[in-house]
């Protein structure tokens, strides 16, 4: 992906994120020069991969397959002494904009519409071969167990959510016709390097074109700026 997309990604994503009354954290404003000198107070920002995600997981086509996160809170796997054991993010899904089938080994997440239009997800069990599951599988939505074929599709209206637990293929798109979609996730701890299994090869961190300066760092830029 190139910067100067990524750059208008985020200026469109800090709108949408006004118009729904999302608060992001205050460092997430910040240019280069804000972050200098703050290696050290900023630590588990860094450390946790904590801010903006952006990701078209190697497509080429963003608005296709692709997606806007951004990493609020999160523990960290790779530290023994991280006493944090929860994540949390919001994400932008565009209409028809997919997140390609994967699952985790280890993370139990409730993924949340929080708001604008349906988000649409499609989901199976697994195999211990890692692949489809054919077999009828129980969800909880809101709370309440349901038992599912295998690639149920499933429609969240604003307020509602699923828990998903770890070897559960899913992908999800905004619904077409819908509009843009807040989506919230609240999980165990986020591991995006280590914890995704996606049922095809992709990307999950672009490389980025440097065709003009980050408007704000993504989280990925953490090791190359700081």
């Amino acid at each position: 992906m190139k910067r100067s997309e990524v750059n208008r990604l985020i200026i469109e994503a800090k709108a949408f994120f006004e118009r729904q009354q999302f608060k992001l954290p205050a460092w997430a404003n910040w240019g280069l020069s804000d972050w200098r000198g703050k290696r050290e107070s900023c630590g588990e920002i860094i450390d946790n991969m904590l801010g903006w995600d952006i990701t078209d997981f190697g497509s080429g086509r963003f608005n296709q397959r692709g997606l806007v996160l951004f990493t609020i809170r999160n523990g960290n796997l790779r530290h023994p002494d991280s006493r944090k054991v929860y994540a949390e993010k919001i994400m932008i899904v565009r209409e028809g904009q997919e997140t390609p089938f994967h699952f985790h080994w280890k993370k139990m997440e409730d993924v949340i519409n929080r708001g604008g239009g349906n988000l649409v997800m499609e989901i199976y069990g697994s195999t211990p071969a890692e692949e489809y599951s054919s077999e009828p599988f129980a969800v909880r939505i809101d709370g309440i167990q349901r038992q599912l074929k295998a690639g149920a599709r499933i429609v969240l209206g604003p307020g509602e959510s699923i828990c998903l637990e770890p070897g559960v293929y899913h992908r999800f798109y905004g619904e077409p016709g819908s509009g843009l979609v807040l989506v919230g996730e609240v999980s165990q701890v986020n591991d995006d390097a280590r914890d995704n299994r996606f049922y095809e090869r992709v990307g999950r961190f672009p490389a980025i074109e440097a065709d003009e300066p980050p408007l704000h760092l993504l989280a990925s830029d953490y090791a190359m700026y700081l």
